[in-house]
């Protein structure tokens, strides 16, 4: 790997690490809130009772939690750089009495396992943030069993999640932002339409096919929708920290009267729209 690409993973590690305490303190809310598209992803990876399982990029431990619940006789490995979000996937899994389930860390890009090693693999949310999407989609491939699927979730279209873009276009609009580069790491990065079908297409898996799937992000109040984004978002964070205590304080106010706008029977609901593409190795 590159040095610029090495640099980029770095930063991904220690940007991860200094939020597993917000990701730990909303992770019910997150669970229920990007329960829909594990579940789909779960489904098009056709995971039998005793299949190991990878769960790249995992987080605090999901959709990998819930495959490993669900197939006692099998066993499931969760990946991701920050050993600290690993540790709540651990503790999580303690709780829920899964000793079919265990952790490590590594990089995407260079996974610990040998070739032809998993019955399914799956990425919830990893790939927008690689350094190199390719080189990690070769990796998923390469350590995936022949017949095995490898199944992935990308963030949809911006106009399509107003979960990000009610905090974030408001920040843009009133902080001045700089651009990222083209094809940097970014929530939006893997949007474009057909974009996923050509990567894995690229790294060698075949019948590759995309599935849209929305719901809603539910908060109940304006106030815990800024709360949550401020804790776990580090795009948010960084935007607001070159506002000084003014502009921050008309950003919020924005922000609020917006996730205002999205109540729905007394709760906070705003769209979120997210890609599943599945392969077959």
């Amino acid at each position: 790997m590159s040095a610029h690409l090495d640099q980029i993973r770095d930063q991904q590690k220690e940007t991860w690490d200094r939020f597993s305490a917000g990701w730990k303190k909303w992770d019910k809310l997150v669970l229920g809130w990007l329960a829909p598209f594990g579940q789909a992803m779960i489904r098009q990876a056709a995971i039998e009772e005793h299949d190991r399982v990878l769960d790249v990029a995992a987080g605090t431990g999901e959709p990998g939690l819930t495959v490993a619940a669900a197939i006692p006789g099998g066993r499931v490995t969760v990946t991701d750089l920050s050993e600290r979000m690993l540790a709540v996937a651990a503790e999580n899994a303690k709780h829920r009495g899964l000793s079919n389930f265990e952790t490590r860390a590594c990089d995407a890009g260079a996974l610990p396992f040998a070739d032809a090693t998993f019955d399914a693999v799956l990425c919830r949310f990893g790939f927008m943030f690689f350094p190199d999407v390719a080189t990690a989609a070769r990796e998923l491939t390469r350590v995936a069993k022949p017949q095995a699927r490898v199944c992935a979730a990308v963030w949809g279209a911006p106009e399509k999640n107003a979960w990000a873009t009610t905090i974030m276009a408001t920040i843009a609009r009133h902080v001045d932002l700089p651009k990222p580069p083209a094809g940097a790491p970014g929530l939006f990065r893997c949007a474009p339409a057909g974009m996923m079908t050509a990567v894995f297409t690229d790294a060698g898996l075949r019948d590759v096919h995309e599935e849209e799937v929305t719901t809603t992000m539910v908060h109940d109040s304006a106030e815990d929708y800024w709360a949550f984004m401020t804790e776990i978002a580090a795009p948010v964070v960084a935007g607001l920290a070159q506002a000084d205590d003014a502009t921050r304080a008309r950003i919020r106010g924005e922000v609020l009267d917006l996730a205002r706008q999205a109540v729905r029977a007394g709760k906070v609901e705003l769209r979120s729209t997210a890609t599943i593409v599945v392969g077959t190795r």
